[in-house]
């Protein structure tokens, strides 16, 4: 267990995961007690709706999701408990018109401008691994100010939770701390939505608070031990998903019905005092170990299918490459780049990225590229080559395949190139290389591409993993 936490925080974007997850869930989960007491449990889910919209929002007009999001969310947090105030429209419906027409207008705007990439698909399903150093930040900065607002106007909070009926009877303004409520709710939401997803966030204000009523019942009691069930759960799920490569939301979240039915289990033994169930709650323990040591067994790549040429079947309609086309790169004759090359702050230090977090390293590589420029950059791959239209230039590649969004097939890697005046040649497309380069960049059209200036490439026998989960 040591060696694989030791393996785990060597990797700065796991650090920042830890991190980020432990004070949002540690938010969720204390806001989390007052909105189901209040029957406002599904408030988590309507928000992270309109969060979905808002994020289709900032991708189409290109700004920061962030600074899109929390405001309009917030908003709508406003707006939905005045909406649930009025006696004409319940709460679930209010929850219900606005999450579904934020849902809506977010599906329109993507459909009429950048479709359903990567990115969105991060915020729908969750994608902690992938934060620069602005989200966290921000985050950090955030979920602080819920916890000491939280801690600050703790007996109100109670107060208004309970009876809010005679709150307002013994002068306290319910109005502002309902709104304080969706404020908090909100800011949560749209922190928690980058590590659970819009679709499993309310999970996380939701599970934390039933498990402990099921064993508690002073309010104090149940708001701390949904903080620490919160906490270890996302640590536990954390774990979990670097050690099988499963997603880092949907782990936690199956942890904590794990949880919840342990507690429930427990507490019905404690009313009805028989020991077959007691046994049941070991057995049902037993049974998430299996589970665990199955799944731990399973070897992500022994189900690729393969052709006869030994290539994957996958889509590569991102890589149509018409090989015959190619500078001769099969005679050793050298691909020409075109690159303008920028001057380099080059670093001795060398980043290795690793099969087992191939996606989340190089991934971590694009968003904080500040870190890495100068760098020595290691990585095995397959070579391509692309060509794009209206421009005759090749480009190289050495990448593998991944997850993509929606079912359709992506591929994740570098760009790699010799300087022009090397000399250095390409292999085959295809080939399984290990590239070794300093990062660096260029600008072509205005824009800025990441690339390693290679200093080997080297055609290895033993191939990897061509497909890789996390």
């Amino acid at each position: 267990m040591f060696a694989v936490l030791s393996e785990m925080f060597s990797y700065t974007f796991m650090v920042r995961a830890l991190i980020v997850g432990s004070l949002v869930s540690l938010c969720a989960a204390l806001l989390g007690v007052s909105l189901v007491l209040k029957r406002y449990s599904m408030i988590g889910d309507g928000l992270s709706h309109v969060g979905f919209g808002t994020l289709a929002l900032a991708t189409a007009l290109n700004v920061a999701p962030l600074s899109i999001s929390i405001p309009i969310v917030i908003a709508a947090a406003f707006l939905l408990l005045r909406l649930s105030e009025n006696s004409k429209i319940a709460g679930d419906a209010a929850i219900a018109l606005i999450s579904t027409g934020s849902l809506a207008v977010g599906v329109i705007i993507i459909s009429r401008s950048t479709g359903m990439n990567t990115d969105v698909c991060n915020y729908l399903f969750g994608s902690i691994l992938s934060m620069n150093k602005g989200d966290v930040y921000l985050s950090v900065t955030l979920s602080i100010m819920v916890l000491i607002l939280f801690a600050l106007f703790y007996n109100k909070l109670f107060a208004i939770t309970f009876d809010e009926t005679f709150a307002r009877a013994s002068g306290v303004r319910a109005g502002i701390y309902n709104l304080l409520i969706a404020f908090l709710t909100a800011v949560t939401i749209v922190l928690g939505m980058r590590m659970m997803g819009a679709m499993l966030i309310s999970s996380l204000i939701v599970f934390p608070a039933l498990s402990s009523m099921r064993l508690f019942k002073k309010f104090r009691s149940v708001t701390i031990s949904s903080a620490c069930i919160s906490l270890l759960c996302f640590f536990a799920g954390l774990i979990i998903s670097y050690e099988f490569s499963t997603p880092t939301g949907a782990s936690i979240v199956i942890l904590n019905i794990f949880v919840f039915l342990l507690f429930w289990l427990i507490e019905t033994a404690q009313k009805e005092k028989r020991s077959p169930l007691i046994r049941r709650a070991g057995l049902a323990s037993l049974l998430f170990a299996v589970s665990l040591v199955s799944l731990s067994s399973c070897n992500p790549a022994m189900g690729i299918k393969k052709n006869t040429a030994g290539t994957l079947s996958v889509n590569l309609s991102a890589l149509s490459v018409d090989t015959a086309s190619l500078d001769n790169s099969a005679q050793g004759q050298p691909v020409k780049h075109r690159l303008e090359l920028v001057d380099r702050n080059l670093d001795s230090s060398v980043v290795e990225i690793k099969e087992k977090v191939f996606i989340a390293q190089t991934n971590d590589i694009y968003l904080n590229a500040e870190d890495y420029l100068g760098k020595t950059i290691k990585l095995e791959g397959l070579f391509k080559i692309e060509r794009y239209a209206g421009n005759d230039t090749p480009y190289c590649f050495v990448l593998r395949y991944g997850p993509g969004c929606c079912g359709a097939d992506s591929n994740v890697g570098f760009e790699v190139a010799w300087d022009q005046d090397s000399g250095n040649s390409y292999p085959q497309v295809d080939d399984w290389v290990e590239a070794v380069g300093t990062l660096d960049y260029y600008e072509e059209e205005g824009y800025p591409y990441l690339y390693i200036a290679l200093s080997s490439l080297n055609v290895l026998d033993q191939r990897g993993q061509e497909v890789v989960t996390q």
